[in-house]
């Protein structure tokens, strides 16, 4: 019985499949609402940086999560989505890095599972459940 739970290809496509599905929804949620891109290019203005580098979250979101799921070039696809995560954490989040949420928990607990996520897909990489195993 213990034997049937090592499987390290299942373990990887769960993780592919759960950092690249959860990612996605935020996304396709940007591509439903052009407004954020607008909102994300100010914020890249306001560091003095080109607002329509705002486009590049749609790599890091649609483009990168839906190569992680379906297992093509599944450790670029990991970086990708970690560099998008740095980048939020840089121009979002950096005030709440040192902060805890109500419950007791810290506050960037979904962009730290994001992005230490991304990054352990990154370093395992496909597994053989995938398009294209590495």
């Amino acid at each position: 019985m213990l034997n049937a739970l090592h499987n390290d290809a299942l373990g990887k496509l769960i993780l592919r499949l759960a950092v690249g599905g959860l990612m996605l929804f935020h996304g396709v949620a940007k591509l439903l609402n052009p407004g954020s891109l607008d909102w994300i290019g100010g914020m890249l203005q306001g560091y003095g940086l080109p607002s329509f580098l705002a486009y590049g979250v749609l790599i890091g979101e649609v483009i990168a999560p839906l190569m992680a799921i379906i297992g093509w070039q599944t450790r670029i696809a990991g970086l990708l989505m970690a560099g998008n995560m740095l980048v939020a954490f840089l121009l979002v989040h950096t005030g709440e890095v040192f902060m805890l949420n109500d419950n007791g928990g810290w506050q960037l607990e979904l962009q730290g599972l994001f992005l230490f996520g991304a990054l352990a897909i990154v370093f395992l990489g496909s597994g053989r459940m995938a398009v294209k195993p590495d």
